[in-house]
C-alpha cells in the first residue's frame, strides 16, 4: 500500500504541474483545468485509502459539502469578482493551517509526532511556522477581500510608525516561535496565533486598492506555504508538493505584476497607493476641456479607419461588454478595417483577466497582443478604442516624476491619430490619479456604460 499511495501521489503531483502549465494560456486552459480536477480526485481517493484514515464518514461529508459550495460559487460568480473570491479562498487555506496545527499540538499522538510534552523539535518548528503563516494569511486575506469587494475602503490606511510597529511585531513573533520550540508551551502557542492574526491585519490594511491584486497573489503564495506546512505535520508528501507549487507560483505571479507596474514588491508592501477613485469629474483640466463625443461619431471615425486597436480594461469587465465588443469588431472587419487587441499585464484585477474575457467572447488568439508586442503599433494606428481602461493608458507614467505610477509601463495609446475613450465619467482611475489623456487634442471621450456605448456604436455601424 505505501508503494501504491506513493505512486498515486506522484501521479497527482505531475497532474498538478501539468494543470499549471495548461492554465498559462487560454488555448490550453481547459485542458489544464481537466488535469487539475483529475489530480485532485486521485489525491482525495488515495488519501481515503491511507491506513491513518480511520473513518470515511466525516471525510466524505466534508468533501460533498465543500464540493457543493464550490460548485455553486463557480456557477454564480462573476468574472469581475474573481480576485476577491481568490482572497476569500486563501483565507480558508490559512484557517485550515491554523486548525490542523492546533489539532496536532493538542493531540500529537494521532499525528505520529510524539506525545504531549515531548513533541519532536522538528515538528514543533513546522507547527509554529505553519500556524504563523496560516494566521497571517487568514486575516490578511479577509482584509484583501474587504478592500476588493468594497466592504472596506480601498484607500491606504496609514499611521505614523506603522513600519516600525510591523518590524517590532515580526521580531516578537520570531522570538515567540523560538521560545515555543524550546518550551512547548501552550500559552506561547496561543500567543503566536494571536500575534500572527494581528500582523495579517496590520500588514494588509495600509495597502491601497491599486496594489491589492499584487497582495492577493502574495497571499496566494502564503496559502501555499501554509499548506506545505500542513503537509509536513500530516506527513503527506502530496500536500507538501502541492503547497510548494502554489507558494512558488504565487510568488512568481507577484513578481510579474510588480514588474508590470515597475514597482518593487517591498515598495508595494511599504507604500501602497490608490483606491476609492473619484466617480465623477467636471471635464476641466486647467484651461483645457475634454471633447465629448457620441456613438455615431465613434462609428463614423472607426468605419473610416484602416487600423483600429482595442484596449480593454476593468470597466469592460464590470459592464460585461466583451461579447458586444466582438460584434463591433466583426462589423468593422466587414468594412475592411484591421483590428487588434492590446493587453496590459495588469489590466483588470489580475494578470490574464482580459485574455479570459476575450476568450469567452471567442476573440481569435492571434488578434490579442501583449504590451511589449503591440506598443510600437500605436503610432501607425488610425484609431484606438479604449474601453474601460484608465491607469494603464495614463501618459503621466512616462512624463510626471511626481506621479505614483511614474515608471510603470503603459500602452502608448496617445500616439494614435484618434483615441476613443469609453468611460462612465471623467473621474480618476483605480490608482486615484488624473489622466491627462482625457484632454488631449486627439482624444474623444465617450461617456457612458461600456456595454451600452458599444451597443450603440454597433447600431450606428449597421445603419
Amino acid at each position: 500500500m505505501p508503494m501504491i499511495s506513493g505512486f498515486a501521489h506522484l501521479a497527482a503531483s505531475v497532474l498538478f504541474i501539468l494543470a499549471l502549465r495548461g492554465l498559462s494560456h487560454p488555448e490550453t486552459a481547459q485542458r489544464g483545468l481537466t488535469y487539475g480536477v483529475v489530480g485532485m480526485i486521485l489525491a482525495v481517493v488515495t488519501t481515503l485509502y491511507l491506513p491513518t484514515v480511520g473513518s470515511w464518514g466525516l471525510t466524505i461529508v466534508g468533501v460533498l459539502v465543500g464540493g457543493a459550495i464550490g460548485a455553486y460559487i463557480a456557477r454564480k460568480i462573476e468574472m469581475t469578482a474573481l480576485p476577491q473570491l481568490m482572497a476569500a479562498f486563501h483565507s480558508l487555506v490559512g484557517l485550515a493551517a491554523v486548525l490542523v496545527a492546533s489539532a496536532a499540538f493538542s493531540n500529537p499522538e494521532a499525528y505520529g509526532i510524539g506525545t504531549s510534552g515531548d513533541i519532536a523539535i522538528v515538528s514543533l518548528v513546522e507547527m509554529a511556522l505553519g500556524v504563523a503563516i496560516g494566521a497571517v494569511t487568514f486575516t490578511g486575506s479577509l482584509i484583501a477581500w474587504g478592500k476588493l469587494q468594497g466592504t472596506l475602503s480601498g484607500k491606504p490606511f496609514t499611521f505614523e510608525g506603522q513600519h516600525a510597529l510591523n518590524a517590532a511585531l515580526g521580531f516578537v513573533l520570531v522570538t515567540l516561535i523560538v521560545m515555543f520550540c524550546n518550551s512547548e508551551s501552550g500559552f506561547l502557542f496561543f500567543l503566536i496565533i494571536m500575534l500572527a492574526l494581528l500582523m495579517g491585519v496590520l500588514m494588509i490594511i495600509p495597502i491601497g486598492g491599486a496594489d491589492m491584486p499584487v497582495i492577493v497573489s502574495m497571499l496566494n503564495s502564503y496559502s501555499g506555504w501554509a499548506a506545505a506546512g500542513i503537509g509536513f505535520t500530516l506527513h503527506n508528501n502530496l500536500l507538501i508538493v502541492t503547497g510548494a507549487l502554489v507558494g512558488a507560483s504565487g510568488a512568481i505571479l507577484s513578481y510579474i505584476m510588480c514588474k508590470g507596474m515597475n514597482r518593487s514588491f517591498l515598495n508595494v508592501v511599504l507604500g501602497g497607493f490608490g483606491g476609492d477613485a473619484a466617480s465623477g469629474g467636471s471635464g476641466d483640466h486647467g484651461d483645457r476641456q475634454a471633447k465629448i463625443g457620441s456613438a455615431e461619431d465613434a462609428a463614423f471615425i472607426m468605419k473610416s479607419a484602416g487600423k483600429v486597436i482595442i484596449v480593454p480594461g476593468y470597466g469592460m469587465a464590470v459592464a460585461q461588454a466583451q461579447h458586444v465588443l466582438r460584434e463591433m469588431v466583426d462589423a468593422l472587419k466587414e468594412e475592411g478595417v484591421e483590428v487588434k487587441y492590446a493587453i496590459h499585464p495588469v489590466a483588470g484585477r489580475m494578470p490574464g483577466h482580459m485574455n479570459v474575457l476575450l476568450a469567452e467572447a471567442n476573440v481569435p488568439y492571434d488578434e490579442v497582443f501583449e504590451l511589449e508586442d503591440i506598443n510600437r503599433d500605436f503610432a501607425q494606428a488610425d484609431v484606438v478604442y479604449v474601453i474601460g481602461a484608465n491607469d494603464i493608458t495614463n501618459p503621466s507614467a512616462k512624463s510626471d516624476s511626481s506621479s505614483p505610477i511614474y515608471g510603470m509601463p503603459v500602452l502608448d495609446v496617445e500616439k494614435a491619430k484618434t483615441v476613443l475613450f469609453v468611460k462612465r465619467s471623467l473621474g480618476s482611475g483605480y490608482a486615484g490619479i488624473d489622466n491627462p489623456l482625457f484632454y488631449a487634442d486627439n482624444t474623444l471621450m465617450l461617456l457612458d456604460d461600456a456595454k451600452k456605448m458599444t451597443e450603440n456604436i454597433v447600431k450606428a455601424l449597421e445603419d
